[in-house]
């Protein structure tokens, strides 16, 4: 049995680590395949069970000037970022948005804080929130980022006597795209940011015939790609791009972005190391071949969701039960009979062996996987922020197979639920809450009775990046490269309930419904909230990367997540 809370924190002696099940070593443990020449550059040996992984970039590591070099330009960058807070309020909104873009905030988030706590305190004191555009929707966006809750009617001294928003801003290319990076931030009830969004989204694609090739590229990439809905680390080359050759302290940002760049991507080297070699350790790919084996995309999620360089090993963990998750929905969509499956879950729900006894092999095989993963996770979080999360986690496994089970149950019936049926039990079947709820506890911030709680039953802050999710994955652009299984949609379970409804109107109202929950996760991360900020912005990344994950092509690829990976992981910047 596994080892209880109570149990835990009964004995003043460490709890001992479990031992992990031996597993038949996997020949090929990591599949590289979706990246056919991407590892030109570097090399893996396999010498004593041990994973030799070597680079220039590797090499380079090695000289202690370049680690003194970032020191330096780390301190120049932090000085300038103080002195503009007193000099010029707009220069250093502009230099805050320059830091985030360039996905170097964690070195800065004192200063950062600072000048963003004194403008929201001015903003409130004397609602000065300026006057042009540009300014205005840009401080409304990094404020509401932050968690302050500043109100967005302040757009309304950018409207005429009839309401509408005046059309000389047409000519304010700046302040419309800020505008509509502001719009992102939106919450229910604020008709006029979604006004804005789509004020702004129509006059900029009008003059992108009147702009030349740069403006066009920096036009394009904010429509497509408005920060708060994107991964600013994806996309720092495209940034870096958009602003090349610029003097002063952009030239410094960018600098210091591009050694911080390589020195991360080297990180996220040595980590793809640790879990391939974790990966041909347990050896389920050995033992399940029906399931899928993309351990480095499942990394993907880890390296999305956990940004800052200082959770190397959080990323690590984290890509353990990622993979299981993927595991599991196969067994459940494509191989285990109803029969099975359904001693499976209560397998899991009792976490208890003996309930094993009727089960095949590969079932048996999954589940001490599972067992030992989730003790192990449970031991490391025990050791390094004293709490035991053994029972959370337990839990959040018993309810993804409960829920598994159901739709397994309607398919085998040949049952179609109602649509809102569907969605609120495939909103947890997306796996989201497994994934948020390990982060919430390899995190270790703020753990105490009423947070545990509260994540336990799903909040908001989980659910929402579920949602989106699942309805993204309901488009129908996601034809999974290698599954065959039988799930339903909720476009299918919405036209069946509303006979002459056609695919378009239904795609729409779906598109509508992301929209409406994005806008619920905004909601939820703003201040006061009961959870630590390193966990609302891992909500907040998850959501982002659902784009990523589920936009296939018609060959069943995600090209935008392989170029992506590719110059994340293989292509470093030239010093």
């Amino acid at each position: 049995m596994a080892l209880s809370t109570k149990a835990f924190f009964a004995s003043s002696i460490p709890p001992i680590a479990p031992k992990r099940i031996p597993q038949t070593p996997n020949s090929n443990p990591f599949s590289l395949t979706s990246l056919p020449s991407a590892h030109k550059d570097w090399s893996i040996a396999h010498q004593d069970n041990a994973i030799l992984w070597s680079t220039p970039l590797e090499r380079e590591r090695g000289r202690d000037g370049f680690s003194l070099q970032h020191e330096q330009k780390m301190e120049e960058c932090g000085h300038v970022l103080r002195k503009v807070r007193k000099d010029d309020p707009f220069e250093s909104l502009n230099m805050i948005n320059a830091v985030q873009r360039l996905g170097i905030d964690y070195y800065f988030q004192q200063e950062i804080e600072a000048i963003l706590h004194s403008q929201y305190l001015k903003y409130i004191a004397h609602g000065d929130c300026g006057h042009e555009l540009h300014e205005v929707a840009l401080r409304f966006r990094l404020l509401r980022q932050q968690g302050y809750h500043v109100p967005a009617d302040i757009f309304n001294n950018f409207k005429d006597k009839e309401g509408k928003f005046n059309k000389e801003l047409a000519e304010d290319i700046d302040g419309l795209m800020a505008l509509y990076e502001a719009s992102q931030l939106g919450i229910e009830g604020e008709d006029i940011l979604e006004e804005a969004g789509n004020f702004s989204e129509r006059l900029l694609n009008a003059r992108v015939r009147q702009l030349d090739d740069n403006q066009v590229r920096v036009v394009g990439s904010t429509l497509r790609h408005p920060y708060h809905k994107s991964l600013a680390r994806f996309m720092v080359k495209n940034f870096i791009g958009n602003f090349q050759d610029r003097n002063g302290w952009l030239n410094d940002l960018q600098q210091l972005a591009k050694m911080d760049f390589n020195m991360v991507q080297s990180m996220h080297q040595k980590e793809i190391v640790q879990i391939s070699k974790w990966w041909t350790d347990v050896g389920l790919s050995e033992e399940l071949k029906f399931a899928r084996d993309q351990p480095l995309k499942w990394y993907t999620v880890s390296m999305a969701c956990l940004t800052d360089p200082d959770m190397s090993d959080e990323r690590v963990e984290l890509t353990k039960p990622i993979s299981l998750i993927y595991i599991i929905d196969d067994i459940f969509d494509v191989y285990g009979s109803l029969e099975e499956l359904t001693l499976f879950t209560e397998a899991v729900n009792k976490w208890d062996f003996a309930a094993l006894e009727q089960l095949p092999e590969y079932m048996k095989i999954c589940f001490k996987a599972l067992y030992d993963i989730t003790n192990e996770i449970s031991y490391k979080i025990y050791r390094k922020h004293g709490w035991n999360p053994i029972d959370s986690l337990r839990k959040t496994w018993a309810i993804l197979f409960n829920v598994f089970l159901v739709e397994a149950k309607w398919f085998a019936t040949g049952r179609s639920p109602k649509s809102e049926e569907y969605l609120t039990n495939a909103v947890v079947s997306s796996g989201v809450h497994v994934v948020l709820v390990h982060i919430f506890f390899l995190l270790g911030h703020r753990l105490n009775k009423e947070t545990v709680q509260l994540v336990d039953n799903i909040p908001g802050i989980i659910s929402f990046p579920g949602t989106i999710l699942r309805l993204w994955d309901d488009l129908g652009s996601a034809m999974d490269e290698s599954q065959d299984g039988h799930d339903g949609s909720y476009i299918d379970y919405y036209m069946q309930e509303n006979e002459g409804c056609s695919i378009k109107e239904s795609r729409e109202k779906v598109v509508g419904m992301i929209s409406d929950a994005w806008k619920q996760l905004n909601k939820e991360c703003l201040s006061p909230n009961p959870y630590p900020t390193t966990f609302t912005k891992a909500s907040l990344n998850l959501a982002r990367l659902v784009p990523l994950l589920y936009s296939y092509d018609n060959n069943h690829c995600l090209p935008s997540l392989e170029e992506h990976m590719k110059s994340m992981l293989y292509e470093s910047f030239t010093m």
